[in-house]
């Protein structure tokens, strides 16, 4: 049996692993030699150039002398905003250190030596790699011909296992794809035995509402669905590292011992200021990147690009030679782009920048493209 000490050993840091499991994390080892220069375009993160709301900024610079304490008597405060924005109860919800902490703790809890991760490639790395790193079994299929995640044979799979842990992307990381919301409504109702389906939704915010549902209707339901989502993306706060999940109790009580339970005050203040501001800055958000988003595939297409339907903060789009010799090329001429998903070492992320950060893009690529 694995303890939360163990756990944590094992992974090698304190039980929170978001800190070095993460986007940011997996994104500058790609690029562990290059120096930080303050007039590189970075690009390769899915960071959000617009950074966190004025309520939050002023949440954090007003808090600081606040750091001394853990203050634990604002953390039920905060769940119950979060369960609040998201129509469940607050002991449905559980926060932590990025969503990538939230991760890290459904592997803990719902993967053992006979209940593996089942997934499609190519996705979100970290729950594959925490999971073969604690020596435990992950199961791996392609994504559908339009990119979506093949729940079908996601759940055979689970049934074959005799149950585990689906991890669902949605929209997916590095493709920007959709699973349709049929598919999920699917999945969500015919989940085999034992089996707990991690919907993992970082990006939810940035997809037209018409296009896509959240799993957390699932958590409503009381069916075995955990939704993350964090407040690294839409609402630029990386760097403030908070992000949560929902899921019904008996879950969320089955990933305690998977976690620290704590989040930076700063962090906890300035998320908790971000979601009063969501009604009107999400949309508004949503809108912005959407059009950087537009006028990217119209580059694309217009230079014959051919890129996977988006319904993110990035683009990945077929350059037709090696994205790691190209990437390091970019990063020479001051952009950094995402790092290469293996197979598909011909398809570039791109994560969506400021007009002025897509239009030093589009220039450094055709230098180094025609070069």
């Amino acid at each position: 049996m694995i303890t939360r000490r163990s756990f944590a050993r094992h992974i090698g840091g304190i039980a929170a692993a978001g800190p070095f499991l993460g986007e940011g994390f997996l994104a500058r080892r790609a690029l562990a030699e290059i120096p930080r220069k303050s007039d590189i375009v970075w690009l390769d993160a899915n960071e959000n150039p617009e950074g966190p709301p004025r309520s939050s900024i002023d949440a954090i610079t007003q808090g600081a002398a606040a750091t001394a304490r853990y203050h634990f008597d604002e953390f039920e405060a905060f769940s119950a905003a979060i369960a609040k924005s998201e129509e469940v109860k607050p002991d449905q919800v559980m926060f932590g250190v990025g969503s990538s902490e939230i991760l890290n703790a459904a592997v803990g809890a719902f993967t053992s030596a006979s209940r593996p991760l089942i997934t499609a490639v190519p996705t979100f790395e970290v729950p594959v790699e925490l999971t073969r790193s604690l020596g435990r079994n992950v199961i791996q299929v392609a994504l559908t011909d339009k990119w979506g995640f093949p729940v079908k044979t996601l759940a055979e799979q689970a049934a074959n296992a005799g149950g585990g842990l689906i991890y669902i992307c949605n929209p997916n990381n590095p493709t920007a794809s959709l699973t349709p919301k049929a598919d999920i409504a699917w999945l969500a109702s015919n989940l085999p035995p034992n089996t707990v389906l991690l919907l993992d939704e970082a990006y939810i915010h940035f997809a037209r509402p018409a296009d896509v549902e959240s799993g957390m209707r699932y958590v409503q339901q009381d069916k075995n669905v955990l939704v993350t989502r964090t407040f690294s993306k839409i609402y630029g706060m990386a760097g403030a590292r908070v992000g949560f999940g929902c899921a019904r109790p008996q879950l969320i009580q089955a990933m305690m011992p998977f976690k620290d339970n704590i989040v930076p005050i700063l962090g906890l203040r300035a998320a908790t200021a971000a979601l009063n501001e969501a009604p009107a800055l999400i949309p508004k958000r949503r809108a912005t990147m959407a059009r950087i988003r537009g006028e990217l595939c119209a580059w694309l297409r217009q230079k014959n690009f051919a890129y996977i339907d988006a319904h993110a903060n990035f683009v990945m789009f077929d350059i037709r030679r090696d994205v790691r010799e190209f990437g390091a090329a970019m990063l020479r001429k001051g952009v950094a782009v995402g790092r290469p998903f293996p197979p598909m070492n011909t398809m570039l992320r791109i994560t969506l920048g400021t007009d002025q950060e897509m239009a030093k893009f589009r220039e450094v690529f055709g230098q180094v493209y025609s070069g």
